[in-house]
């Protein structure tokens, strides 16, 4: 409840400040419309029905981007950490893959997927990798050795010092990448829609309202519907270490 009661008086204290701004500015609408004249128009989005096809397919590129990055990256980052031959191999393609931007790779892997929403997929999967996967082989190179050492000599597999040691040692620093993960995985979805020629998604509808309409209003409700799910996704992260890390 505290907690709720301080994020309530954050956001009170956040539309103050920009209501304030807007007054003292004297700014047009179209370069920052007021608070009440975004939630106006968001409401006005919402009886239109505007809002849900666009962010129903959102929705669906972050989990399963999201899923599928984590879960590769994961068994990366256990096959990196586990041998020095793979980590050696695989390294350099990883951070070079790393280093280019995904807007400018996004374009490409469009053409390649055919443009769908397998694209869409791919890009977030890719911007959700790294950080995952380097955290997974961080988290179980720091196992402890002399606990290593205590399953060998009880005759513990490989198979099974990793289930049952290393990737529980790990797990704090892997909900560390996958809280970073998830919020890049809805960055990764609006560069997806902008690359793409589909005509469905946040992204889509913040295209749509720059260019197309040039609707500030609509604008700020979908980048506050883009920070909602970022937030929302978060949390589902930070609920699931405190389960499983708990333990």
């Amino acid at each position: 409840m505290r907690r709720i009661g301080w994020g309530l008086v954050s956001l009170a204290a956040f539309l103050a400040i920009w209501k304030l701004v807007t007054i003292a500015g004297d700014l047009p609408d179209y370069i920052l419309p007021p608070p009440e004249l975004v939630v106006e128009r968001a409401i006005r989005a919402i009886e239109a029905g505007i809002l849900w096809p666009h962010l129903g397919v959102t929705l669906l590129e972050i989990v399963l981007g999201f899923a599928v990055g984590a879960t590769l990256a994961i068994l990366t980052g256990i096959a990196l950490a586990k041998s020095h031959l793979v980590e050696r191999t695989l390294s350099p393609y990883i951070v070079a893959a790393q280093a280019i931007p995904i807007l400018a790779l996004a374009p490409l892997l469009d053409i390649w997927f055919g443009g769908g929403l397998t694209a869409r997929i791919v890009v977030c999967a890719l911007i959700v990798f790294f950080p995952i996967a380097i955290a997974t082989m961080v988290g179980v190179r720091s196992t402890d050795p002399l606990l290593d050492e205590l399953f060998r000599s009880l005759g513990a597999t490989p198979v099974q010092r990793t289930r049952m040691l290393e990737i529980p040692w790990a797990l704090p620093v892997i909900f560390g990448g996958l809280r970073v993960g998830v919020t890049l995985a809805v960055i990764g979805a609006v560069v997806a829609e902008w690359a793409s020629s589909g005509r469905t998604g946040v992204g889509v509808l913040i295209n749509i309202a720059n260019q197309g309409l040039f609707d500030t209003p609509l604008m700020f409700v979908a980048l506050g519907l883009l920070a909602i799910i970022g937030l929302t996704f978060y949390g589902g992260v930070v609920m699931a270490e405190r389960r499983f890390v708990s333990q």
